[in-house]
Formats: C-alpha cells, structure tokens, sequence
C-alpha cells in the first residue's frame, strides 16, 4: 500500500454569497431542531415559554451573527473564534478556542447528530441499534469527506437542499392536515417567574445548541469572495432564514403533539409526523428525518477540518493538520475529529452532551462577541467595513445572555459545566506544551 503523500493546503477565494449562506444554514439546521423541544417541555411543562425560548434563541443568534460580521470585515481568516480571540486577547485564548472547535464545537455536535440520527432510525426500524447506526454514519461520512473534497461537497450540496425542503414540506403539511382531534392550544398564561429560573436558562442553553451554526462562514473566510461585504450578509441572512424555520417548525411540533407526551422525548419528530399523518407517511418522514440529520453531520466533518488547518498553519506540534492530501481531503484532521465523535457515541447520553456542548460554546461565542468592544477600544482606527447593527446594545445583549445561561448551567448542571471547565484546562496545558517545540 502506497503512503499518503501531503501537500500544503491552498486556499481560493471561490465562495460567493450564496454558498456562504448556505454554509451557516447547513450548518445550523441539524441535531436540535428535531431533539431539543421533549427536553424543554419535560422541565417547563408549558407550550408558550418554550416558543419563547426558540424566539429568544434565534435573537440571540441574530446579535451574534450581527457581531460577528464586524469581526470577519475587520479581521478576516479562516478559523472562526481561533483566529478571533487569538487576534482580539492572546494566542492562549485563540489556542484554547480551537481545542473547543475540535471537542466541542465539532465532534461532539457530530455525535449528538449521529444518536439523533441512530434514533429516528430505530423508531421505524426497531432492530436497527441506535448506536450501530451512529457509529456507522460518522465512519462512513468520514471516509466520503476522506476520499475527494468535491465528492464531498457534492454529497453535502444535495443532503443540505433535501433538508431545507423537508422542513418547508413539514411546515406546510403540518398546518394544512393538523387534525382538530390532535390540536393542542398553545397555552397563552405565562408566569414570568420562569424566566428567572435554572429550567427556563438551561432550556435557552438548549436552543443555542439548536441555533449553533449561525457563524459557520466564518470558518471559511479566506475562501469567500469579498469577505468584508458577504460574511456579514451571510450570517444575517442564514440566520433570520432558519429563525423562521425552526419558530414555524416548532409551533407545529407544539400543537401536533400533547406536551405530556413530548416531554423527554428526543424524536419530537416522528411523533409530530405520526400524529399528523398516520403511522406509514409518519415513519416514511422520520426516515427523511433521519437523512437531514445525515446533513448536519457532513457538514460538520467537512467544515471542522479548516479550523485545524489553521491550527496546524500557527503552531508546528500540529502542522499535520495544515497539509492535505492529492485529493484535497485533510485525512489526518477528519480521522482525529471522527475518533473523538465516536468515543463521546459510545460514553455519553444525549442529553448531557447537549448541556456540555451548550455550556462550553456559550463561553466561546460569548468572548468572541465580546472582542467586538474590546476590539474598537483597543484599535478604533482599524479599518472596519461593516459595523455591527445596534452597537454596543446588540454585542452586550449577547454578552449578557451568555453569561446567565453559564451561570444558571453551573447551578443546574455542575457535572457537565466541571467537564467543560476540565476541556478548557486540558487544553491551556497543550498550549503550553505546543509552545515547547
């Protein structure tokens, strides 16, 4: 067998407008809208403050969007919040941020996506193990985005668009063939006191995993044509698009479906999709379900990859991940993200690696959006072609809200908030390590 023989990666500026929008709306609809909705009415047990909480996920992911395009204008690479916060605080920071890309940014929302998708199988499927199903799908999306980069592209093109038309599809039928024997009113008396408490901050760290994606252009800047005008644009437009998708989605979910029997379920779906249309088209679209989940996941695996290529370019222990192979394909990178997906498949319930996702991605995106002032401060005659809408109301409502979901996750849920907390300091020590070299 002959060895892989690397090259040093090149990057072409060939993104326009509309792929890099469809990056941030692959890349956010995925796991979440189809899971998160049976753990928030487990915990609210109300209709009305979990649509709440997905119309306040999606304005929260709006003024990150909105903060992030100043970013990409000013600061322009590839690698997301790496380069962002390696460039607004300290190599350190943006160290540590790309060691959360690959753990928690990536891989672990790659397998949350792959039990998502092991789940909706096994609905329809019974012998089908959920977990045989996960493993398998992260193998076999791996060794396609291994092969060829345009073969993977092209796969990943055709499952993002089938995926959009499903919930367009979803959204329709559903409120056409809602039965009235199944209709649930959405309960309309809303206790404020809600808001205020570890359930209704948890369930918001939730959502945000539902909406994680909306900066997912910014992983591909120096691919983009005219960066400093399309990421903005791109991350504004992707995420109002899926605001509206997953706020619609939701209300047919709510009223499809009783609360009591949603609570804790994670294929919210297929129950929606048996209710409202019969046992054989229900378990016909949780299999299409299941294949939009096949989205999420190729994205991510296509995606991550750049951020430890960056990496890869800035610090020599982990240049392996800067080169790719003849076919274009980072093989080292894809294989080290898969090995991490399925070891977190196999050791942790879906429901904490949600928590754990949410927690730690919340302190990332946070500080990034953050570097938004302390940017203007720091440097105010740095050349900023797009500047954030509503500032600084937009970039300290996000701060703000980050914070309390973090604050209220630590209360809630010590044992996932003390595993992000470890992942941080495991990776403050392979900085330094790194820097020995």
């Amino acid at each position: 067998m002959l060895p892989i023989k690397f090259q040093p990666a090149s990057q072409r500026t060939v993104l326009g407008l509309f792929s890099a929008t469809a990056i941030v709306v692959a890349s956010m609809i995925g796991t979440g809208i189809f899971t998160t909705t049976g753990f928030l009415v487990a915990d609210l047990d109300s209709a009305f403050p979990v649509m709440i909480l997905w119309l306040l996920g999606g304005l929260l992911a709006l003024c990150g969007a909105l903060s992030y395009g100043e970013l990409s204008a000013a600061i322009p690479r590839s690698g997301g919040e790496y380069h962002f916060l390696g460039r607004i605080y300290h190599p350190l920071f943006g160290f540590i941020a790309g060691w959360l890309s690959l753990i928690v940014g990536f891989s672990a929302p790659i397998a949350a996506a792959a039990m998502a998708f092991g789940k909706y199988t096994a609905a329809v499927i019974p012998a089908f193990p959920p977990v045989v199903g996960a493993v398998g799908l992260v193998l076999l999306l791996s060794a396609i985005h291994m092969f060829d980069v345009r073969i993977g592209s092209y796969f990943q093109n055709f499952f993002t668009i089938l995926k959009v038309l499903l919930l367009s599809v979803f959204i329709i039928g559903g409120w056409i063939y809602l039965p009235e024997t199944v209709a649930v009113p959405v309960d309309k008396s809303f206790d404020w006191s809600t808001v205020f408490n570890p359930a209704f901050a948890v369930g918001l760290i939730f959502v945000s995993f539902a909406y994680s994606g909306w900066n997912g252009a910014t992983y591909v800047i120096s691919e983009v044509k005219q960066p400093e005008k399309t990421i903005p644009l791109a991350l504004v437009a992707g995420t109002v698009l899926v605001t509206f998708l997953y706020v619609a989605l939701n209300a047919v979910f709510l009223r499809a479906v009783p609360v009591s029997e949603l609570a804790g379920v994670v294929e919210v779906g297929h129950l929606a999709a048996v209710s409202l249309f019969g046992n054989s088209a229900g378990n016909l679209i949780s299999l299409l379900i299941a294949l939009a989940l096949v989205s999420s996941v190729s994205a991510m695996i296509m995606i991550g990859p750049r951020v430890y290529h960056t990496v890869g370019q800035d610090f020599y222990l982990f240049s392996m991940f800067s080169r790719i192979s003849r076919r274009g394909a980072p093989i080292m990178a894809i294989a080290l993200q898969a090995s991490v997906a399925i070891t977190m498949i196999v050791t942790a319930t879906f429901g904490k690696l949600l928590n754990y996702i949410g927690f730690t991605l919340s302190l990332s995106t946070g500080l990034a959006v953050a570097g938004v002032i302390f940017l203007r401060r720091k440097e105010p005659h740095l050349k900023r072609p797009y500047r954030t809408w509503g500032y600084p109301f937009v970039p300290v409502l996000y701060v703000l809200l980050s914070l309390w979901m973090v604050c209220y996750n630590v209360w809630g849920r010590p044992a996932e908030s003390l595993a992000g907390v470890l992942t941080i300091g495991l990776g403050v020590i392979l900085y330094y390590v790194s820097k020995q070299d």
